[in-house]
């Protein structure tokens, strides 16, 4: 094979080096090229207004190549200082021909070549499409991260939903719309009562089983008088009125603040802590005593101090008896069954009595244990001869079907006394903070959905930039591309000329 056709393959890691060692540029080529760059830079001070030179001095890295283009340039811009000798008289002209020797001595244009194509491919093409992926990475986990919040987003507004559902509200003032929905809480406690009477057979069964005659008192009242308040279950019998304490709703938002006017002095009349006996916290300093008090009082008996009572003959009283006290205003309550006045905690309901209601719980609970230990015992008779089994096959009253269905209404007493919306409305009107933690509940799942709603637009708003971003890396990478394969191809036929126009093989470069 003739030694033309043999191809010359050069890595591009090593292209600078195989230069230095063909001789092809010196080992100091380095300091020759910063000393070019610095007549570069002092050329650039002084050039004609051009647009072509604009347009190709806005590439801030100015190699040999570009100096062979603005020498034409300035071969147009500066031919009336050409001599007939083929000579410039410009200064311009002189300064880059002089660069131009420069880059020819010793080939040091081609090893400026070299390194830039070199640094271009291992790293400004390589950083370029890097930084590429990395924006495509980012919006991907941005459009996954605005499309993940959707889930959460949903599951707040789904709880929201249904917390305003329990409470039977819509959330638009909260204050008059607890007070709405607390009207509507007797009737709730009453329709959770609607089978009460038919749980009268297992109390009796329970009766029977346990030997107590009335073992279950708060759930026998109710399966007989109903829901009634708690001075008729202890009174036994109806009180004429009833003052039910007031509901306090303690909103830190939207509550309506009384001025000063409003304020009530209250008078303690406990017991002083510096004495026995009871105090008044009004001082006696600062009670007006009017002019009694720089009257002398003289020390007198009792027996002559005049009250203004004419005294007459004990004989000449003469009481009535047949006045009426409607006459002097007094009012007698009623007695017997007419009852009295429900105040404080004997004015709510049995169901609405926070003690009372405990307990009503606790005897519900305990009847719906003993029927299903009943229940159980039945259906072990059927296969069992113990002893203890056949003892307890002596109480017959009920058989399995008919426990069953007594058992089935008290769950559903159990189930609608103990739902949702009868807990959430029981705490709402029996605590005053618990208004202010709903509230504060519903306003947090409020801003929570805002924020994820925020957060989602900022990751689509950012998604949409990175996108931009990404775009925008296109023209550069393309514009490095094409200037590294020029280079390339320069390298190429510099080299291939040097050898007798061998072909040249850059291993590495750009694909």
């Amino acid at each position: 094979m003739n030694e033309s056709e043999i191809p010359i393959d050069i890595h591009t890691l090593k292209l600078q080096d195989w230069l230095i060692s063909r001789r092809i540029v010196p080992k100091n080529v380095q300091q020759e090229i910063r000393d070019i760059h610095t007549k570069i830079s002092n050329a650039l001070q002084d050039m004609p207004s051009n647009e072509q030179l604009i347009k190709l001095l806005a590439n801030t890295n100015i190699n040999y190549y570009h100096v062979k283009e603005i020498i034409e340039i300035l071969k147009q811009t500066e031919k009336d200082t050409k001599s007939v000798f083929g000579t410039y008289g410009s200064q311009r002209m002189k300064d880059w021909q002089e660069i131009s020797r420069l880059y020819e001595k010793n080939a040091v244009y081609l090893a400026e070549t070299a390194q830039i194509f070199v640094r271009n491919v291992n790293y400004e093409i390589p950083g370029v499409r890097k930084q590429m992926t990395k924006l495509e990475q980012q919006t991907d986990e941005s459009q996954k991260r605005a499309h993940d919040l959707n889930k959460p987003e949903t599951q707040l507004l789904a709880e929201h939903a249904a917390l305003l559902e329990q409470l039977g509200v819509k959330g638009d003032n909260l204050h008059a719309e607890f007070i709405e929905v607390l009207a509507g809480l007797p009737k709730l406690y009453t329709k959770s009562l609607d089978d009460i009477a038919k749980v009268q057979p297992g109390i009796d069964l329970y009766a029977e089983v346990s030997g107590h005659k009335q073992p279950l008192p708060i759930l026998s009242h109710l399966v007989e008088f109903g829901n009634t308040t708690v001075y008729q279950y202890i009174h036994k019998e109806a009180p004429l009125a009833v003052e039910e304490p007031p509901i306090r709703l303690n909103l830190s938002e939207g509550i309506v603040q009384k001025g000063e006017d409003n304020v009530v002095t209250e008078i303690d009349f406990g017991t002083d802590d510096n004495g026995g006996g009871t105090s008044s916290t009004v001082s006696a300093e600062i009670i007006d005593y009017g002019d009694f008090g720089s009257v002398d009082l003289q020390e007198t008996d009792g027996a002559n101090i005049d009250w203004g009572i004419e005294s007459a003959p004990a004989a000449a009283v003469e009481i009535n008896f047949d006045i009426p006290v409607e006459e002097y205003g007094i009012v007698v309550e009623g007695t017997g069954m007419d009852g009295g006045t429900a105040k404080g905690d004997q004015a709510y309901t049995l169901l609405d009595s926070p003690n009372y209601r405990d307990r009503f719980l606790d005897e519900i609970y305990e009847l719906e244990s003993f029927l299903r230990l009943r229940l159980y015992e039945l259906k072990q008779l059927e296969s069992s001869s113990d002893i203890m089994f056949s003892l307890m096959d002596n109480i017959t009253t009920h058989d399995a079907e008919s426990i069953k269905k007594i058992l089935s209404s008290v769950e559903k007493i159990i189930q609608q006394t103990s739902d949702e919306q009868t807990r959430h409305l029981f705490q709402l009107k029996h605590s005053p903070k618990y208004a202010n933690l709903l509230a504060t509940k519903l306003q947090q799942m409020t801003k929570a959905v805002e924020k994820l709603r925020s957060t989602r637009e900022a990751l689509k708003r950012r998604a949409v930039e990175l996108r931009e971003q990404r775009q925008q890396l296109n023209p550069v990478l393309d514009e490095l591309v094409a200037q590294t394969r020029v280079l390339q191809s320069h390298i190429e036929k510099d080299i291939s000329k040097r050898y007798k126009n061998r072909m040249v093989n850059l291993m590495g470069g750009v694909n």
